[in-house]
């Protein structure tokens, strides 16, 4: 008896050292908002990356398509937007309220997250499956039509 009440309670803190030092894990992302995660986080539905710049007239141009996209699918998908020049802190957020960039905004490299080189030229978005896969590769601007075609349909 003595000796199972001895296996249960090591059992029980190994069990409760694992779940303390799993949360205590840095995170793999961090978005504007202050909120951060890990890479599971996105599995189960649609992610779509975007890549956009304040120099580049057709990203700016895209940004209402990427948040019409993301507010009428927000169920199935998330739209992720990254700073070409990796802009942070004010400087950022000045961009974001300018260009009225209206869809999380991720300041951790995608590439580095996900493993994929940077885009050529912009804007370029990059889609992944629910499982976590890259799909597709898209340069230039997209449209909420284009992207619901390539995913939904």
């Amino acid at each position: 008896m003595l000796k199972n009440l001895y296996y249960k309670t090591k059992y029980f803190f190994l069990t409760y050292l694992i779940l303390i030092l799993s949360s205590c894990s840095e995170p793999d992302y961090r978005l504007v908002d202050g909120s951060s995660g890990k890479l599971d986080d996105f599995l189960g539905r649609w992610l779509i990356v975007n890549y956009w710049a304040d120099w580049c007239p057709p990203c700016i141009k895209e940004m209402p398509e990427l948040e019409n996209f993301y507010n009428d699918n927000e169920d199935r998908a998330l739209v992720l937007t990254y700073n070409f020049d990796r802009l942070e802190g004010e400087e950022l957020q000045s961009q974001i309220i300018r260009f009225g960039v209206n869809v999380p905004s991720i300041l951790t490299d995608p590439g580095i997250l996900f493993g994929w080189e940077a885009p050529p030229s912009l804007p370029a978005t990059y889609i992944i499956n629910p499982e976590g896969i890259l799909i597709h590769t898209l340069i230039g601007p997209q449209t909420q039509e284009s992207l619901e075609a390539l995913i939904f349909d």
